[in-house]
């Protein structure tokens, strides 16, 4: 099997008709004033028509019936051609991991299938599952929603094994909540040359410990 570090080789202009998994859009609105405007923005073609959903974000929240080891959490490293960077972000992504929602599938289904898919790791319950949120709705109308889950394990951290597909080159890292903010300052794990944060890790790690900050 070949290790050889991913890289941008050409990149070129992408027509309607050629482009499967995302629609370029213009829209036409009335601003607050009554005048006509117009906005350009991508959608993407595979939302489910059960849900209206795109994607769901797993935040996985693991534990140790035994407290053999701290509150953890899981974050992946994947590379992601349109910055031409590795992202570290949750299994929601993305970890939080991101995954597609298939079509008659509830959101509480695809975010344990994604979860163990992606990481191996089983969910026990289902802790929270968040509305509709959007991340760039000055770009996208892309949607998800975040799911919560619970990973309950008998004693030790484990290390299952992933069922990632062909061509799926996803790395996962358990980290313990408590040191979430060194491992994305890159004092743990990451030396950041070459990887980029999620916005959307960043900023639950944020909340996170500014919480514990303002205690």
């Amino acid at each position: 099997m070949a290790h050889n570090l991913p890289k941008i080789i050409s990149t070129a202009d992408l027509t309607a008709s050629e482009a499967r998994w995302i629609a370029l859009k213009k829209a036409k609105y009335l601003d607050q004033d009554g005048i006509e405007r117009s906005w350009e923005y991508a959608e993407r073609k595979t939302r489910a028509k059960t849900t209206g959903v795109d994607a769901v974000a797993v935040f996985a929240v693991i534990r140790s019936k035994t407290n053999a080891f701290p509150t953890s959490t899981i974050v992946i490293e994947q590379y992601r051609p349109p910055i031409g960077k590795f992202i570290i972000g949750e299994f929601f992504a993305y970890l939080q991991l991101i995954g597609l929602v298939d079509e008659g599938e509830t959101i509480e289904t695809t975010a344990i299938r994604e979860l163990h898919e992606e990481t191996g790791f089983r969910a026990d319950k289902v802790l929270q599952i968040s509305p509709v949120i959007v991340s760039d709705p000055g770009m996208s109308n892309a949607n998800m929603q975040l799911a919560v889950l619970s990973v309950t394990l008998e004693d030790k951290m484990e290390t299952p094994k992933p069922q990632l597909e062909a061509g799926e080159h996803i790395v996962t890292r358990v980290v313990e909540l408590s040191k979430l903010q060194e491992a994305l300052d890159g004092k743990l794990y990451y030396d950041r040359e070459g990887f980029v944060v999620d916005a959307r890790l960043s900023h639950f790690v944020s909340g996170y410990t500014l919480a514990h900050q303002l205690k």
